[in-house]
């Protein structure tokens, strides 16, 4: 097993094996956080679902009120007069799915989400293999195909988050980074955590969230008490 640097215990350190409360855990996140750039807050949740079932995946979006601290670089893939209404709602780049599909093949993917009217989806599938493994393929599911295409920019701009349970039956999402304040990352988590439940599929039996985690992108994980946010 590979040793821990120093920082890493140290920081690993202040953090007691029991539940804390939302507020103490992610004040224990920022206070351990060592790196010199502004870490990524993420919260992790293992569910008690099997997501060998397809009517037991669970996957959503929601909108966290204070962002994610991320810029977010939106590739519209469109045609005609969703193109300037993706301009409008302040796309990055905006092409047919042609001229989208040649770049891509070129090596090109200098963007953080895709989001594409219906009709191109067809065009599109010629790069899926690139694209699905890198989290970047349009899916109507997770409202990044869709005729409301300015809609879909904003929303990827405003903070949306896009989260996916893994095949352990785990989720991992952003909700923020090290520097926001305490107040904004629980605004954002209590966002996140209520998506998740509301996705809950109706298969699913027994205890939903086992488990709730947070911690920073170097940082040491610090469990989270389920009570404090209202996890049922």
């Amino acid at each position: 097993m590979a040793r821990k640097g120093k920082k890493f215990r140290d920081a690993a350190a202040k953090v007691e094996r029991r539940p804390y409360g939302l507020e103490e855990a992610l004040g224990l996140v920022q206070s351990a956080a060592f790196a010199k750039f502004d870490e990524t807050v993420e919260v992790s949740m293992r569910l008690g679902v099997n997501p060998r079932h397809a009517d037991q995946m669970v996957r959503g979006t929601v909108v966290l009120p204070h962002g994610t601290g991320k810029t977010q670089r939106v590739l519209a893939v469109c045609e005609g007069e969703a193109q300037k209404q993706a301009e409008e709602a302040g796309a990055d780049v905006i092409m047919t799915a042609e001229d989208a599909v040649s770049k891509i093949q070129g090596g090109w993917l200098e963007f953080d989400a895709m989001v594409a009217t219906p009709d191109m989806m067809r065009h599109l599938s010629k790069v899926g293999r690139v694209l699905g493994p890198r989290g970047l393929m349009p899916n109507p599911k997770s409202g990044t195909v869709t005729q409301d295409i300015a809609a879909a920019v904003t929303d990827i701009k405003a903070g949306r988050v896009e989260f996916r349970v893994d095949k352990t039956a785990i989720i991992h999402a952003p909700v923020g980074k090290v520097s926001f304040s305490l107040d904004k990352l629980a605004e954002n988590t209590r966002s996140l955590v209520d998506a998740v439940q509301k996705a809950k599929p109706a298969t699913a039996k027994g205890k939903y969230v086992h488990t709730i985690f947070l911690c920073s992108t170097m940082g040491p994980g610090v469990q989270v008490d389920p009570i404090s946010l209202d996890v049922k």
